[in-house]
């Protein structure tokens, strides 16, 4: 069976799935064997490394002749010339992230792009469409990375949001295989997009004590840190994370400055690893490509199981 709606028309992917914009982690690596199995690679702008992210871009195209996208996350480059930069590198869909719609979505649409923006509530959603995106990623607090301080499970804002415009939605949070990919689109949903999936899997170049410490996650095994001042952002549960739980102000900085040690040594413990509740459904580490059969896959058994089990 095939996929055939708003989403992968506009996007110009097999599948629709999203590969989350992790930052130093959404890269050419990751990004293009996403791409090679059919759905859409993103790649990240929170890192800051512009001379980096453009050469990712340029050996996406060595990698891949299918489509891919950049994220402009809004809070972590803040020079107006990122969309610029992301015009200059013939790039066609753009997730924005992490600031006002308003700022860059009329610009990048006037340059012939397809701009989707990432809204953690309802009132964002209709701020987005308000500013003339084509899409949503409507991402649900369960989901790792930045949040929003009062979060929303993706089972309360996906349906709320649905009801509320008529724009293409991808749903974001606690999403890592067909059956959550079926309950997604049940919600509203005509895509969905892979955070900690992504991180853990084995073309993500993190080093892998970050991706085991994934996989042997308990549902339980994230912490919601809340800064004063600062977006929430959900990670790994370790010592030094529930210390920060408990007063997310005392050492927050000092543990942000670990990325090194984190990502590409696998000291998971020295930093914040950001990682979603969706870990304590990941047992392994498997190619991007086994992800997205299997996943597909199960999405079309588990629709079809619920159409024979409740015939309309």
């Amino acid at each position: 069976m095939q996929f055939d709606n708003r989403i992968t028309r506009l996007l110009g992917v097999d599948l629709p799935i999203v590969q989350a914009p992790m930052g130093f982690i959404a890269r050419a690596q990751l990004a293009s064997a996403v791409c090679e199995a059919g759905a859409l690679g993103i790649i990240e702008t929170s890192s800051g490394q512009l001379d980096a992210i453009r050469d990712e871009i340029t050996k996406m195209r060595e990698l891949t002749r299918r489509p891919f996208g950049v994220n402009v996350a809004q809070a972590f480059v803040r020079d107006p010339s990122i969309v610029d930069f992301v015009i200059e590198q013939g790039v066609r869909f753009v997730t924005t992230s992490a600031g006002n719609p308003n700022k860059y979505t009329s610009t990048l649409k006037a340059a012939g792009l397809t701009v989707f923006h990432v809204v953690p509530t309802l009132k964002a959603a209709l701020k987005a469409v308000d500013a003339g995106v084509d899409g949503l990623i409507v991402e649900g607090g369960e989901g790792g990375g930045f949040k929003n301080h009062r979060e929303v499970s993706t089972m309360v804002l996906l349906p709320l949001i649905r009801s509320r415009v008529d724009v293409p939605i991808i749903a974001a949070g606690g999403i890592c295989d067909g059956a959550s990919m079926a309950a997604a689109f049940a919600l509203g949903a005509e895509g969905v997009q892979m955070g900690t999936r992504m991180v853990s899997a084995a073309e993500s170049p993190i080093h892998e004590g970050w991706k085991n410490a994934i996989a042997a996650a308990a549902e339980t095994d994230t912490v919601l840190l809340k800064p004063a001042g600062a977006p929430a952002l959900r990670c790994i549960r370790t010592e030094k994370t529930e210390a920060l739980e408990r007063d997310p102000d005392s050492a927050m900085a000092e543990m942000m400055g670990h990325v090194q040690d984190v990502y590409f040594r696998g000291e998971v413990d020295k930093g914040i690893a950001l990682t979603g509740q969706v870990a304590g459904r990941i047992d392994s580490v498997r190619p991007v490509a086994d992800i997205l059969r299997d996943m597909t896959d199960d999405f079309f058994a588990t629709i079809g199981r619920l159409a024979e089990a409740y015939p309309s």
